[in-house]
């Protein structure tokens, strides 16, 4: 079977259903050529909301087909093409339509910039850190790193509100407050004020670099940042919640289990009511600005409703540019034809095919 044929046109064997295989296929890039990686391949494609099991399945099965067919060298075009046909007959359309669009962002060089907000113990952290590696990016900021940083550099004298948590903060009001507002609320909100500062510089710098991040923490407060992004960067700010009492107090449990008693449960749970006071002062200000609030029942299903959110984005984006240029949409390069067919993009010349697959196949 030549590459040019559609995938499916031969069965594959048996024997090489579901092998590891040891290949030695290259990629073509500009003249430069770099080995196959079947786990770069998955994790790229965990970024279209596929769960890592069924990303790696879909790789397993484009390495497969290209030892198969005896392939040695490939360029990045074809090997996209493979991919989106393999994608499309194990998973359907909609799949291989967020893998077209996950690429056409790359192209565009425009950075994704998650933001994460909600009151403490939700579960941003471990939502962070989730998203991150679904998605391939490699920069996760917490804003009480950002807000260490600038207890360094302020002191308690000259800016109170950083050197409390965001539960006690009440205790950094220097000045008279009347008897309907919550000094905790009144610090809380000059904390998330003084902090903003630090996030916006790290989210113009993210911007520049075109470099994606994850910013996560309790004083992502909606209203409270200035709008980052525009036509630079796709920006997706977030509020997680956790409306559930019982199951919010949990939480703290868990954490201290998972952090052997680093972050002790005892001072959160004494805290308890105030940091329920802060998660709906951030809801009412999600709900004002018209941000996600997100429910973090579970973490699996928090994770795809991000991912979806996510790609509607990406669409409305899509949609905004091709109103604001002619011809092909957005600007973007044209869907790629059928395997095997030309592609004036590639430029690493014809592929290159083995008498027999090459590689090693072992059970």
């Amino acid at each position: 079977m030549s590459f040019g044929e559609q995938p499916g046109d031969d069965k594959v064997p048996d024997e090489l259903s579901h092998p590891v295989i040891r290949s030695r296929i290259q990629i073509l890039d500009t003249g430069h050529a770099v080995p196959f990686s079947k786990g770069l391949l998955g994790q790229s494609l965990t970024a279209t909301g596929l769960s890592p099991h069924g990303a790696s399945e879909v790789a397993l099965a484009v390495e497969t087909e290209l030892v198969v067919r005896g392939v040695q060298r490939v360029s990045i075009g074809e090997l996209d093409r493979l991919v989106e046909q393999v994608l499309g007959r194990m998973e359907g359309a909609p799949w291989v339509e967020r893998y077209h669009k996950w690429h056409q962002l790359a192209l565009q060089d425009r950075p994704v910039i998650i933001l994460i907000g909600g009151t403490t113990g939700v579960g941003k952290s471990t939502l962070a850190t989730t998203l991150a590696h679904r998605l391939g990016i490699v920069r996760i900021i917490a804003t009480d790193a950002i807000r260490e940083v600038m207890r360094s550099f302020f002191s308690a004298a000259l800016m109170p509100a950083i050197h409390y948590s965001s539960f006690d903060a009440g205790g950094s009001v220097r000045v008279p407050i009347g008897p309907s507002l919550d000094p905790n609320i009144v610090g809380f909100v000059e904390q998330v004020e003084a902090v903003n500062s630090g996030i916006n510089a790290i989210v113009d710098r993210a911007i520049k670099e075109a470099t994606g991040m994850v910013i996560e923490g309790v004083h992502m407060v909606p209203g409270f940042m200035a709008s980052p992004g525009g036509e630079d960067a796709l920006v997706l700010p977030m509020v997680v919640a956790l409306r559930d009492e019982e199951l919010h107090r949990s939480h703290f449990v868990i954490r201290d289990r998972e952090t052997d008693g680093r972050r002790p449960f005892k001072r959160y749970l004494r805290n308890f009511e105030q940091i329920r006071k802060i998660q709906d002062f951030i809801i009412r200000r999600a709900e004002a600005e018209g941000t996600l609030i997100i429910e973090n029942l579970n973490i699996d299903d928090t994770v795809g409703l991000v991912v979806d959110a996510l790609y509607e984005l990406i669409s409305e984006s899509a949609e905004q540019d091709f109103e604001g240029h002619s011809g092909n949409r957005a600007g973007l390069p044209e869907p790629v034809g059928p395997l095997g067919a030309a592609d004036p993009t590639d430029r690493t010349g014809p592929l290159e095919q083995a008498d027999a697959p090459e590689g090693d196949v072992t059970e």
